[in-house]
């Protein structure tokens, strides 16, 4: 069994031109992965996501 090692990233991004954040387990805290985590919460809406940035949750 492999056990995938995460970390809790902050993803700071605009949803419709409003400044948002989420927090996410990710793997390496790349904007792909913090894009997809993003698609998966808004998944079924037709907002749209710009200006992500991912960092290190204190």
């Amino acid at each position: 069994m492999t056990v995938t090692q995460t970390t809790k990233y902050v993803i700071k991004y605009k949803l419709n031109g409003e400044r948002r954040f989420e927090f996410a387990q990710l793997e390496n805290g790349t904007e792909e992965e913090a894009k997809a985590a993003l698609n998966a919460l808004h998944a079924s809406s037709d907002d749209v996501i710009s200006e992500i940035s991912v960092s290190k949750a204190l």
